[in-house]
């Protein structure tokens, strides 16, 4: 586990983590409840794990895409935007917050993503990482509770003590998620590196928006 102590970075607004941006202000006011740091960070984080549909093939990787006040906007959002939000209200409500990365092996994608993206390996997996009791602690709010009562898969946690980090099975046992790389940890997003490593390894990537993904996973989850 990481000590090393946060910064003033950590708490201050950027282009992308706009926690000075009046939308973010209010969902921090309105969610960061609980007694103490510990309790408000849970439930920011439950906040933006189910009230933001994870949606992967609407990816847009433009600034104002990224933002963490257009997923507010939005409703939706993929690993690293949804980490971005956390990131941005935690340092709304007072929280030092930045930002994770890693290269996952996804076992369990659509077979439509499998056949645009010909990899498993999602390079730049996001993740929020929160200062609280004098540690780090690592939060991924992507998969809605939703999505995984309908995917099979066990929801990811966070009390606050502990990592929550991708469970290696899902419900039935099957592989789910196996971090291959670790990336680090970012004051801030690091959108160009993200850009061209997709542009690299993902050359047919948008056109994974022309399909609908809620639909997509419903319908493999049921056959």
């Amino acid at each position: 586990m990481q000590h090393d102590a946060p910064r003033p970075e950590h708490l201050r607004p950027t282009a992308v983590i706009d926690s000075d941006h009046p939308a973010v202000a209010a969902f921090a006011r309105e969610h960061a409840r609980g007694n103490g740091a510990r309790e408000r960070a849970v439930a920011l984080y439950l906040a933006v794990r189910d009230d933001f549909r994870y949606d992967p093939y609407r990816i847009d990787l433009s600034l104002q895409g990224m933002r963490a006040s257009t997923v507010l906007a939005r409703g939706y959002g993929w690993c690293v935007p949804k980490a971005v939000l956390l990131a941005a209200a935690a340092r709304a409500a007072g929280i030092a917050a930045r930002l994770g990365f890693a290269d996952v092996r996804n076992h369990l994608s659509t077979e439509r993503m499998r056949r645009t993206m010909q990899t498993d390996v999602f390079y730049w997996h996001g993740y929020t990482e929160l200062w609280l009791d004098g540690a780090w602690r690592k939060a991924t709010p992507a998969f809605n509770l939703g999505l995984c009562e309908r995917f099979g898969l066990l929801p990811l946690e966070f009390d606050g003590v502990h990592d929550s980090l991708y469970h290696a099975f899902d419900r039935s046992g099957q592989r789910h998620m196996e971090y291959v790389h670790q990336r680090g940890s970012f004051d801030d997003l690091p959108l160009a590196e993200l850009l061209a490593d997709f542009r690299r390894h993902y050359p047919g990537w948008e056109a994974l928006a022309q399909a609908d993904f809620q639909a997509e996973v419903q319908r493999e989850a049921g056959s």
